[in-house]
């Protein structure tokens, strides 16, 4: 036991207490505050033999005082010091985050009241949630000191493994009666419509409607278009004798018609067909009892435009196959897309690596090859994200929605639709008005970047992740990409990754910029879609479904449930808005079948295009196959 008043005495005492007893405490200091008074008053201060036992014990409770009052405010200073460091080191990490910010030499994003390259002030950023940005940025910011990557950067389900392509494999089926290679029945001539990916489409449709009437195909042209405003021909997208040779055997190609048909005026011959002459998705049935007899007497049909003029179902397996070989293994880019595809890749990705069979097929004799003995060099690679946002102005003014402009924006869009829409204007005129609010609940509008970059927060790709920007011409230009460059500053383009020396043979070629973009995204570590219904998003999820196998994932929201998950922005929690979009996003990720009537070029997991393991190359099971 230590004496009263001693060190070991008082801390062991002090350790015994939760708390200290307020009247204690008052009257411990009244006294020693009343004797000390005393004391000095009456000289006591030299008498220690007088007074030495009064002291000794004043001394010990003043010493336990002191010592617990140290203690008592130690304990609060260092809490407070916790809290300021604490508080000082957030603070450092969003000054650095929006420093980064400032200071990055970001294309699509600035200050508001930043010019532009014209010198003109920008307009502020325009955002429709504004409670939901301020949680994402918050936890992306979390989320640069966390190890683990979003679960989305690879597909969740095994079974599309099980699936590989086969359609460039020869079967024969009971249908094969219907289709021929020899062209025995006149030549067939398609002049396709719109841009780079209608016209693909058209391309393979045509192919299917040769064989299935015989005929002899030209090598299909492309109408020049106000819109596009690109005069490319096929040889100037794709690589012509390849795509002649490849399908050599299942149809007869040839580049340009004979002498003797050249002059012709197909329309006065009654061998023009156009798009209003022929049903949309038409069936095979159609083509043999209304094109073949024209062909027959002829000796040639013209189709003027073929946009989607061939269903999907009922098709003959050997024609339906064949229009897959045509889009998955026929149709290669011409060398110099491939080069400047390639130089994208590459600089994305930062390592000169092959990965997998889709860099195989679009970059053909371009595909990086790693330098010698570093075959291990893919495992440092970047990964990127390629997302094709569909909101340009026509698109944005044709859905009748509004994205938080106010009324400057409404009278903007409505001046667009009035002028390039007039046959939108007149069926509004005649059916019931639909508000903006009920379009964006039922799933009608386009996602702005802000959308896109809350989904993708959701999903939980991290701040620092590369993204691709498929595209050009985004409706409201930097104000309107702020949302997302703002939580994704990693943002690239075409025109900021390749040199103007590098993108000048592009230049007033959109569909030749198109299939840069093709490219790019179908190459993607992940590929994200904001509206299902662009031949670019199909089309490129398609080829991707063909060759990725399990590690080309694609992101397609459903703009019906996203809204409604959105539209809860003053109210959800960040936690319960990441379960909703992962859930939604996820849902959609299941590897499916082709259901009836569904596009092969969108859809390609049907027996018609690719085989799955236990099955034959014409669809039917194995012996050995469960």
């Amino acid at each position: 036991m230590g004496k009263e008043g001693s060190p070991r005495s008082s801390v062991s005492k002090l350790g015994s207490l939760t708390g200290i007893d307020p009247q204690f405490s008052s009257r411990m200091s009244g006294c020693e505050n009343h004797w000390s008074k005393a004391m000095q008053m009456h000289g006591f201060k030299n008498e220690p033999a007088k007074f030495g036992a009064f002291k000794g014990v004043s001394a010990g409770r003043r010493t336990l005082s002191f010592r617990r009052h140290v203690r008592t405010i130690g304990f609060v200073f260092l809490w407070m010091g916790f809290f300021v460091l604490f508080d000082e080191f957030m603070v450092s990490i969003f000054d650095s985050v929006n420093l980064h910010n400032v200071s990055r030499p970001a294309k699509l994003s600035g200050p508001k009241e930043d010019r532009n390259a014209s010198g003109e002030v920008e307009k502020p950023a325009v955002k429709m949630y504004d409670r939901l940005l301020n949680m994402a940025s918050t936890a992306l910011a979390a989320g640069e000191f966390k190890q683990e990557s979003s679960s989305f950067w690879e597909e969740p389900q095994r079974q599309a493994a099980l699936w590989k392509p086969c359609s460039d494999k020869k079967v024969q089926t009971g249908s094969g009666k219907l289709g021929s290679s020899h062209g025995d029945n006149g030549y067939l001539l398609v002049s396709a419509n719109g841009g780079l990916n209608q016209q693909r489409v058209a391309i393979c449709n045509a192919v299917a409607v040769a064989s299935l009437l015989n005929a002899t195909l030209i090598l299909p042209r492309f109408l020049y278009s106000n819109v596009w405003k690109d005069p490319s021909q096929f040889g100037d997208i794709y690589q012509d004798k390849y795509f002649i040779k490849t399908l050599e055997g299942d149809v007869n190609i040839v580049k340009e018609l004979p002498p003797h048909l050249r002059n012709l005026d197909f329309e006065a011959i009654g061998s023009q067909i156009t798009d209003a002459d022929i049903a949309k998705e038409a069936k095979p049935a159609d083509y043999i009892l209304g094109v073949l007899p024209i062909l027959k007497r002829n000796g040639i049909v013209h189709f003027l435009g073929f946009g989607n003029r061939l269903g999907f179902d009922p098709v003959p397996f050997n024609l339906q196959r064949l229009r897959c070989k045509c889009n998955f293994h026929a149709l290669k880019f011409v060398a110099k897309i491939q080069r400047a595809g390639s130089l994208l890749v590459r600089r994305i990705r930062k390592y000169d690596a092959s990965q997998n069979m889709l860099d195989k097929q679009l970059l053909g004799n371009f595909l990086p090859v790693p330098p010698l003995g570093r075959h291990d060099i893919a495992n440092g690679r970047s990964k990127y994200l390629a997302l094709h946002l569909r909101f340009e102005e026509d698109m944005v003014a044709y859905s009748q929605c509004e994205f938080g402009g106010g009324e400057d924006e409404r009278k903007e869009l409505q001046a667009y639709r009035e002028v390039h829409f007039p046959l939108l204007m007149e069926r509004l005129k005649k059916t019931k008005y639909v508000s903006p609010a009920e379009l964006r609940k039922l799933g009608r509008c386009p996602l702005t970047p802000e959308e896109a970059a809350l989904v993708l927060a959701g999903l939980g790709f991290k701040r620092d992740t590369f993204i691709y920007l498929a595209g050009s011409g985004i409706y409201g230009g930097t104000s309107r990409m702020r949302p997302l460059t703002g939580l994704y500053p990693n943002l690239v383009t075409k025109e900021t990754l390749l040199t103007l020396s590098e993108l000048s043979p592009f230049r007033n070629f959109s569909s030749q910029l198109a299939a840069l973009d093709f490219i790019v995204c179908a190459t993607a570590d992940v590929f994200a879609m904001t509206d299902s219904g662009s031949q670019l998003s199909s089309l490129v999820s398609g080829f991707r479904t063909y060759y990725g196998g399990e590690h080309a994932p694609t992101l397609r929201p459903g703009k019906k449930r996203l809204a409604a998950i959105l539209s809860q922005n003053a109210t959800i929690r960040w936690s319960t808005f990441e379960y909703k979009v992962k859930k939604l996003i996820g849902e959609g990720q299941r590897a499916q079948v082709r259901r009836f009537g569904r596009s092969t070029y969108r859809q390609p997991r049907c027996p018609e295009c690719m085989c799955k393991s236990g099955y034959l190359s014409n669809g039917t099971p194995s012996r050995n196959s469960p």
